[in-house]
């Protein structure tokens, strides 16, 4: 059902979904008060200044820079977190940015 709803939206809406779920993960990891949240905070901030400018290569890094963090995290990361990457991934990918390194 969610794929099919996500397959008729356009590169923005998903753009914004990802920007949105970004945006929530970096509230649930500042809530979580995790140590390592302020530098996890900070490299969230520099992806979305790559999504912000559409800038592939910086999305890409960002997104392997952030899921390394997000998992070495003492303790590992909160709960919902590793879904909420997800979603951010899934959107990126549906707005046409590659965000893996491989």
């Amino acid at each position: 059902m969610v794929t099919s709803i996500l397959s008729h939206m356009t590169r923005d809406e998903h753009r914004q979904i990802a920007l949105d779920t970004l945006n929530e993960l970096l509230g649930l990891l500042k809530q979580a008060g995790a140590d390592g949240a302020a530098e996890l905070a900070a490299e969230g901030e520099k992806l979305r200044r790559s999504i912000d400018a559409f800038h592939i290569e910086g999305i890409r890094f960002r997104m392997f820079a952030f899921d390394r963090r997000l998992h070495r995290l003492p303790g590992g990361p909160p709960e919902r977190a590793a879904t909420l990457f997800a979603e951010l991934r899934a959107a990126l990918e549906a707005a046409g940015f590659h965000t893996r390194s491989h």
